[in-house]
């Protein structure tokens, strides 16, 4: 849980620095002292070797993994506001998402976040870098970013909306970034960032978790094999949870592994005989969608404050395929009549959504580093290969995460 206290100290040393000087119109990246928040004087940066470009894998249209290119000339990234960090990236993390946006799939959402005032021309995201995990080290800070400095190892969720990973470096605002845990390398620590958001947001900000409420409650997660899943697991289960998942029979070890108390195999037998034994739930946590809803919220326990949260939802295929006031408008009224048709049951239903948080990675570094969480690497890359990673991703057997090596080996920068 992140206490009010815990809020109030990150916001001070992550965002806040009083007293210093701000000349007019320039929000030069610097060095050295960077990071630091000084009374009275800031330091420009003096490097003389200033990049314009940098290598990069990325897509010039949305379509199959033809569309993936690789090349040497990407443009070099810039620090625009005085809150941001540019990151040189040691290992990026590959998602589902990825895939999905490689073909276009919430391309009308993604551009209204890009440019609100609709000022660019379509197509105005490319070439555009894919990869939504990083692991990295801090090479330049923005002038009001005090919590980090050059050299600090971080690892950051990158929001859909921003140029990615698969690339030398990528720029980030600093509260979306936190410290890598120490116990992990760059290649170990690309695997969580993105899923973990994503859970955090799904079961602490929706389902109203922490590690103060958990103690005891009954917890169900559908799919649970996947990242989200794997990375849910873990977290609710060291908070003191008693976790329940469902998955393919092979997965089994590997979800027992990570914690999971009962096991339901989706493949032996239908699912909804196999939990109509057991106990009612707290909280259910759907990664898998389709159906799943129609039965699985009479298994929260009514008039309890039960969730039922899905994390997936039509919101960005609405926008795609009606626009964005339309598909918004559809959208919400989806929603709300789910919601208003399972709270006359007694029980509450949610969307959860990726929210990138660097103070909640902070929290979830710590775990790391106390033995709570571990990554789940299905198999690694180098920078060459982007493509053979995409196919691996795109067949869906994969039961972790697909994480690029970016520097170090064969072809990388």
């Amino acid at each position: 849980m992140i206490t009010l206290h815990r809020i109030r100290a990150v916001a001070c040393s992550r965002w806040l620095c009083t007293y210093h000087i701000k000349f007019m119109g320039i929000n030069t990246p610097v060095s050295g002292e960077t990071g630091h928040c000084s009374p009275f004087f800031r330091k420009f940066s003096t490097s003389t070797n200033r990049h314009t470009i940098m290598p990069a894998w990325v897509i010039d249209k949305y379509g199959g993994n033809e569309v993936l290119r690789f090349t040497k000339n990407a443009s070099f990234p810039i620090i625009h506001y005085p809150n941001e960090v540019m990151v040189k990236v040691h290992a990026a993390g590959l998602n589902p998402i990825d895939v999905t946006m490689r073909g276009g799939y919430g391309a009308a959402t993604l551009a209204m976040r890009r440019d609100p005032l609709n000022i660019n021309q379509s197509g105005s995201e490319f070439p555009l870098v894919l990869g939504r995990d990083v692991s990295g080290v801090i090479m330049e800070c923005g002038l009001d970013v005090a919590y980090f400095k050059p050299g600090d190892e971080v690892w950051a969720a990158i929001p859909p909306w921003k140029q990615g990973s698969l690339a030398e470096f990528v720029v980030l605002s600093a509260n979306e970034v936190a410290h890598k845990p120490k116990s992990l390398s760059h290649s170990e620590a690309a695997a969580i960032p993105y899923v973990a958001a994503t859970a955090w947001s799904a079961l602490v900000n929706t389902g109203g978790l922490n590690k103060d409420n958990c103690a005891k409650k009954r917890i169900l997660i559908i799919g649970a094999s996947g990242g989200v899943g794997t990375f849910a697991i873990q977290m609710v289960k060291a908070w003191g949870a008693h976790v329940t998942v469902t998955c393919s029979q092979n997965a089994e070890g590997l979800v027992r592994g990570l914690g999971a108390d009962h096991v339901v195999h989706y493949t032996a037998r239908d699912v909804e005989v196999q939990l109509k034994s057991l106990e009612k739930f707290d909280l259910i946590l759907d990664n898998v969608g389709g159906d799943t809803e129609k039965w699985a919220l009479d298994f929260l326990k009514p008039w309890t404050g039960a969730k039922y949260i899905t994390l997936v939802t039509p919101f960005l295929l609405n926008t795609d395929q009606l626009g964005v006031a339309d598909g918004m408008l559809q959208t919400g009224v989806t929603i709300a009549s789910k919601a208003l048709k399972h709270l006359c049951k007694g029980v509450h239903y949610r969307w959860g959504f990726f929210a990138p948080s660097g103070p909640a990675l902070d929290d979830v570094s710590e775990m790391v580093d106390a033995g709570q969480i571990r990554p789940v690497v299905e198999e690694q890359f180098i920078f060459s290969q982007v493509p053979q990673a995409f196919l691996k991703l795109e067949k869906g057997h994969a039961r972790g995460k697909t994480v690029v090596n970016i520097t170090g080996s064969d072809g990388t920068p």
